[in-house]
This record gives C-alpha cells, sequence and structure tokens, in this order.
C-alpha cells in the first residue's frame, strides 16, 4: 500500500477547505533518484558542448534535436520525434568572423556578428566613419558619405565599474515580497506615459537610423552592445523570414571597443580596422520544429489527459546557450528520465516539448498550441483542450527552484502549498505568488486559458552574464541547481498525473 501524506492548507477556496494526497514513498523516489544517480552532465554535455550554438533552424539545433529524440526514446519515451509547428523561415551559419583595429596599433576585437547578417565581400579594411545620431536631422550629415564605408554605432547604457555581485540568490526578504507584491501605481507595469513616449520615440529613431544606413550602402557597421567586461548581448533582426530585405552586414562587439576608437577618433587619431564575416542561409526546409516525447498514462480512464513539461531548445549563437535554455531542456529531460527510472507509472499521460523559435516569438509553443489545443484568436477549441491538466516551464537560466508563479490562477495555491510541502528539504524559502510573469512559453498555453506556470529561480548570473550574451557557455550552469530542479518538476509533473482531477483553471477562463 501507498504511503500518503493528508495535508491541510488553511486557505479555504469557495467556502470549502481543501485537502490533497501526497504520495510520499514517490516523491522520496524522485528525490532520490534525481540527487544519487543524476545524468544532468551527461545530458549538458550533449545539448551544449556537443550540439554547439542552437540558433533556430540551424545545424546546432538540428544536432540537439536529433540528440533529444534519441536519447528520449532510448529512456523509453514513446512517440518521440520532431514535430513541424510551421513555417519558420530560413536558418543560418556562421561559417568566419574577424575583426581588429590596425590603426594607430592593432587590436583583435571580441565580436559576434548580428544573427542572419549577410556576409562581406571578402576582406573589408579602411578608416572608421563614426555614426552619432540622437535626432533624424542629423542624419542628413552623413549624406553620401556612406558608401562603402566601415561604419561604428556607438553603444548606449554605462560601462563603468559595477559595484555588486555578478551572481546572487534571492533573499528571503525579496521572496516575501514576491509573495506580497505591492500594488503599482497605474497601468502599462509602471511605466508611465512619458517612459512609454520616450521608448517609442527611440525604437522609431532607430528604424529611421537603419534605413538610412542600409540606402547609403556601406561595407560593414561595427555596433557596440550592451555589456562590459567582455560580456555582449547579442540581438537580431527579422532576418530569419524568408523575404525579409537584404541588408548591412553586423558586427556587436564589447562595447568597451567601440568607446576606445571614438575617443581616438575625437582626438584627431585616425582609425583604421579590417573585418571578415563569411556567413550562409539554409531554404532547403522553411519549417519549424519542435521535439515532443511521452510517457503513456497507466490508468485506462485518466490517460486520455495530458500533463506537459517543457522549455525551449533554441538558443541565440553568441555562445553555447547553456543557461538560456539549455538549462531548462536539461532539467525537463532529466525529470522524465527520473519518472521512467524510478518505475512511477503516471495514472496521466506525461508529455515533453522542447520547443523551437522562442527567442523569435515563442513560435514553437504558440504553433504546437494552435495545432493541438485551440486558436486563442478566434477561440475555436480541440477536443484536447478540455484533456490538457497542466504545463509546467523552465526558463530564467541555471538557479535552482525557490517557488512558483501562479499566473493569476488562484484556484491553484492550496495544490502547490501542499506539493511543496515534502521538498522542503531541497527548496529554500519557497515561495507561492499570485503574479505572472512573462517572456516565456507558459504564454502560449495561459493565452488559451489552459493552466501554465513558470517556476521561481535564483538569478545567478542570468542577468549579468549569460542571457543571450556571448559568454553562455557550460561552466555558468549550477549543477547541483539542475539536479534540484529536476527533482521539483518531476514530483509536481507526477503530483499532476496522480490527482483525480485535473487542475483547476482560471475563473474567468472558464
Amino acid at each position: 500500500m501507498k504511503r500518503k501524506l493528508l495535508l491541510l492548507p488553511a486557505m479555504l477556496l469557495a467556502g470549502m477547505s481543501f485537502a490533497q494526497d501526497v504520495e510520499l514513498d514517490a516523491i522520496e523516489k524522485i528525490k532520490k533518484e534525481g540527487l544519487e544517480n543524476s545524468k544532468v552532465e551527461e545530458i549538458a554535455f550533449n545539448l551544449i558542448d556537443k550540439s554547439g550554438a542552437r540558433l533556430m533552424n540551424s545545424e546546432g539545433y538540428e544536432r540537439a534535436m536529433d540528440y533529444a529524440v534519441e536519447q528520449l526514446t532510448e529512456w523509453g519515451l514513446k512517440d518521440a520525434k520532431k514535430e513541424a509547428f510551421g513555417e519558420f523561415g530560413r536558418g543560418w551559419e556562421m561559417e568566419k568572423t574577424y575583426v581588429a583595429m590596425t590603426k594607430p596599433y592593432y587590436m583583435p576585437f571580441i565580436a559576434v556578428p548580428q544573427a542572419w547578417t549577410e556576409s562581406t565581400k571578402g576582406e573589408v579594411t579602411g578608416k572608421v566613419v563614426f555614426l552619432d545620431v540622437k535626432s533624424e536631422d542629423e542624419l542628413a550629415q552623413y549624406k553620401g558619405k556612406l558608401k562603402g564605408a566601415i561604419v561604428a554605432i556607438k553603444p548606449s547604457g554605462s560601462q563603468n565599474a559595477t559595484f555588486t555581485a555578478d551572481a546572487t540568490r534571492f533573499t528571503a526578504e525579496q521572496l516575501h515580497g514576491m509573495e506580497h507584491p505591492a500594488p503599482r501605481s497605474g497601468g502599462n507595469g509602471g511605466y508611465t506615459p512619458e517612459m512609454i513616449a520616450e521608448f517609442r520615440a527611440a525604437r522609431a529613431l532607430s528604424q529611421k537610423v537603419t534605413e538610412f544606413i542600409v540606402n547609403e550602402g556601406p561595407a560593414l557597421i561595427i555596433k557596440g552592445v550592451n555589456g562590459r567586461h567582455g560580456t555582449l548581448f547579442t540581438s537580431s533582426p527579422r532576418g530569419f523570414m524568408k523575404d525579409a530585405p537584404k541588408g548591412i552586414p553586423t558586427l556587436e562587439t564589447s562595447p568597451e571597443y567601440v568607446n576606445l576608437m571614438a575617443r581616438l577618433n575625437s582626438n584627431g587619431v585616425e582609425v583604421e580596422v579590417e573585418a571578415e564575416v563569411q556567413t550562409r542561409y539554409r531554404t532547403d526546409d522553411l519549417q519549424g520544429y519542435n521535439v515532443i516525447a511521452e510517457i503513456p498514462g497507466s490508468d485506462p480512464t485518466l490517460k486520455a489527459e495530458i500533463v506537459m513539461l517543457g522549455g525551449h531548445l533554441d538558443s541565440w549563437h553568441g555562445a553555447t546557450g547553456a543557461t538560456d535554455n539549455a538549462a531548462g531542456c536539461i532539467v525537463m529531460m532529466e525529470a522524465v528520465r527520473i519518472l521512467q527510472a524510478t518505475g512511477l507509472q503516471p495514472k496521466r499521460t506525461v508529455r515533453i516539448a522542447l520547443w523551437g523559435g522562442e527567442e523569435e516569438g515563442l513560435y514553437g509553443s504558440r504553433g504546437y498550441v494552435k495545432k493541438h489545443f485551440g486558436d486563442p484568436q478566434t477561440k475555436e477549441m480541440k477536443p484536447d483542450h478540455e484533456k490538457m491538466s497542466a504545463y509546467y516551464n523552465i526558463d530564467n537560466g541555471t538557479g535552482r527552484v525557490r517557488g512558483i508563479y501562479l499566473q493569476g490562477n488562484a484556484a491553484v495555491e492550496p495544490i502547490f502549498n501542499a506539493w511543496f510541502l515534502p521538498l522542503d528539504d531541497i527548496v529554500e524559502d519557497r515561495t507561492i505568488t499570485i503574479s505572472n510573469t512573462g517572456g516565456t512559453d507558459h504564454q502560449s498555453f495561459d493565452a488559451l486559458g489552459l493552466p501554465g506556470f513558470q517556476f521561481i529561480q535564483d538569478p545567478v548570473e542570468y542577468n549579468t552574464r549569460t542571457h543571450h550574451t556571448n559568454m553562455d557557455m557550460y561552466e555558468r550552469l549550477e549543477l547541483d541547481d539542475l539536479k534540484q530542479m529536476s527533482g521539483v518538476i518531476a514530483s509536481f509533473v507526477y503530483n499532476t498525473a496522480q490527482r483525480d482531477e485535473m487542475l483547476p483553471r482560471k475563473l474567468a477562463n472558464k
């Protein structure tokens, strides 16, 4: 007989007390397997070092998909496959990148090609023209001066010293603040009308500057982007789209290098650089793909219902995407491995999804949800919409789980409280907040009224060193944190699969 713990949260829901059964033996098995027999290092090596950068529809992304399908199948999951979610666009490969200042002295630069950028016409050399534009009217002074030139654009933001740690963990006080968030003044996420107007004006000017530069036809653009201390944050235009207009070869470099050249130039010292960018487009297959696999449910009735877990497999190209978001995929793959290795037999079907195209706008999860569950625009629902219990997501880096965002779904709070209690030995200062969090794939489910959740994670170096940067490498992983996360996720998935009823949905979405 399975040993169970009857937990009675203090919270009353709709005037009724709520109790939830938790299978303690199963949870202990999950924790023991995840902490003592972990495979997170093996998974990490294959997804990160062996696959390489996983820009959507790149060769690295394909290598990672192939590994995931093969590994999930080897663990005994069923119907592991690459599943198309619809047209995404062309892939892109970097074949050669080099840039250095050659005058007044030689200095190589840390730089990454902007994603989907064009190739230069061989090696380009010459003087640097500095573009410093604060209004559209100032563009006129550069008219006719940029053809075939090397154009440098100064960075914005501060590159001064930092006096706080790059890597941090949430304090109990910070977590308490999440649990009891202070009301924001006004709408628009706390942004004032003046702030919104300023942002829109800056975006409009940036578009005008880009259009002007493209029309002038320089040979190369060198952009000083956000970052410091050798870390740079990459970005991308919409170059993956099959009908994207041809742009100018663009290198993004650490801001200190452009600042150096600009200071030399402003003091009358001539600056020259040499650079070469060679890239290649992949247009044979414009479809985008997710990786899907499942553990079929063991209950004759409940197996038709679905519990999902996932993270996005694609990354940016400046590094190997360790924390954004190989970490999430490592954790989710390890979670289903744990369920298989422990011999537990979830009643509902457990389905893992490794999403594509998240970085460009949640393409993979949105396409999957529309195909399988319903259209958020028309509100036409598929039959499986009524069979979907919950989706759990990881996409906030390598940091350990500290709690969960309810995404406005108050009805699940007592359930999650009960599920966290047996995990108190591995989840410190557990926090459950009614707040929403955005920017990742659980939103695709939430948009359709389906319970979709992202866990609260310690930030570690996510916002300072790894998120979309050239330093998001294997070394940035906290392996013990990944092990902890895997156990938490496997426990939540198992509890969801075993529950007598599916998780409640937000009242507004019923």
